[in-house]
Order: C-alpha cells, then sequence, then structure tokens
C-alpha cells in the first residue's frame, strides 16, 4: 500500500504539504490554502523537493535558522491509491488518484498548470464523488495543547 501524508507546516507563512509516496520517496506539493473537499475549490500545489518515506511521520519544531523553521504536524494521513501509473501521470502532468485519509477521501486530481512559472505549479483538485462537500472548511490541527506537546519534545530532531 502507498502512503499519503499532508503536514500542517507553521513556518512564516501557514500552508499544507502535500506528499504522495511513488518511487520509494515521497513527492511533495507545496499548498498555501491547504486541501479541499469542495470540487468547486482547485488548490494551487507547487511542487517542491522529494522527501525521505521516514518524513512521513514526523512531527515537530523545525528550530529558527533552518529553512522551514516552525511547527510541523500531520494533518491527515493514509492510503494513495494511483488510478493509473502514477510515474506516468506525474510526467504528463496530470495525476488521478484516490485518498483514504482520515479526513481526506475519494478521488483527487493533480494537473500541471502548463505555461506558466516554472513547471512546477500545479492545481489539486477534489472530483465530485460521494465524499464531496460543497461546504467544507478547513479545520487547523495545530491546537495550543498539540503546540505545548511539540514544545515539550525540545530539542526537536533534525531535518532537512
Amino acid at each position: 500500500m502507498l502512503k499519503f501524508v499532508v503536514h500542517e507546516h507553521h513556518a512564516a507563512h501557514l500552508h499544507y504539504d502535500f506528499r504522495l509516496e511513488m518511487g520509494g520517496v515521497l513527492k511533495s506539493w507545496a499548498i498555501p490554502k491547504g486541501p479541499s473537499m469542495n470540487p468547486a475549490e482547485r488548490r494551487l500545489a507547487i511542487q517542491v523537493e522529494d522527501h525521505p518515506i521516514e518524513y512521513g511521520d514526523f512531527e515537530g519544531i523545525i528550530p529558527e535558522g533552518r529553512y522551514g523553521a516552525g511547527a510541523v504536524v500531520i494533518w491527515d494521513s493514509g492510503v494513495f491509491e494511483p488510478l493509473e501509473n502514477p510515474e506516468a501521470g506525474l510526467a504528463n502532468g496530470r495525476l488521478s488518484f484516490r485518498l483514504k485519509g482520515k479526513r481526506l477521501k475519494g478521488e483527487f486530481a493533480l494537473a500541471l498548470l502548463r505555461g506558466k512559472g516554472d513547471g512546477k505549479q500545479w492545481l489539486l483538485m477534489k472530483k465530485k464523488d460521494g465524499y464531496a462537500d460543497p461546504s467544507w472548511k478547513i479545520r487547523p490541527a495545530l491546537t495550543p495543547n498539540k503546540r505545548r506537546l511539540l514544545n515539550q519534545r525540545l530539542p526537536s530532531r533534525e531535518v532537512s
């Protein structure tokens, strides 16, 4: 089973890191507004560097002075089921998949925005299915209690 994880990342600006297990790594996209279960909302997803599979379990504080400094918590995780060959879809700029997570469920697609920027801008879209929710609103996972627990774990492990 392939895994996915969404990290809620409280760096200089709050964003959500969307990660799909492919080819032995976590392919990763930064989503400024976070994913949505509303098919009418298309979310900008900026492809960033791959991460090791082990990073999918990371929660903690990235220390000041390091890239991405701030609190990182798992917002959602679960199983990623490609609806086509994922490497071919990634290369062709269109990847369709099903997520089975705690918050994200059902079919989604990532589509490359062609002719814009540096080729790293994608759109994450929820497909219309039985899990779609037009009234859906994102809810942060980093509660004051969770932040306190993360701070108690300091010093945080080093991440690259």
